[in-house]
């Protein structure tokens, strides 16, 4: 626990991919990767047991620097991961 904010939201790192990183700014959870990130795609799942990993249906924004992606008041839990096809 951290900040007293029990996260659901995680990241997994696949090998060989740009890093993931999750932050907060107030309710909004942001998780960011370097760009470009040429060729991979945020896939996400809710239950890493089964791992049905689908492209992630968030709006990414990139200011050329970073790519992210932002979530607001998320419930459930979420895992995400780049992937290159």
């Amino acid at each position: 626990m951290t900040g007293g904010f029990w996260s659901l939201i995680s990241v997994v790192q696949t090998v060989g991919s740009p890093l993931l990183t999750i932050t907060y700014s107030g309710n909004n959870v942001i998780v960011s990767w370097p760009s470009p990130g040429a060729g991979f795609t945020l896939e996400q799942t809710s239950d890493l047991d089964n791992a049905n990993w689908t492209a992630s249906g968030f709006s990414v924004s990139d200011n050329g620097t970073t790519r992210s992606i932002t979530i607001s008041s998320a419930t459930g839990k979420l895992f995400f991961r780049l992937n290159h096809p």
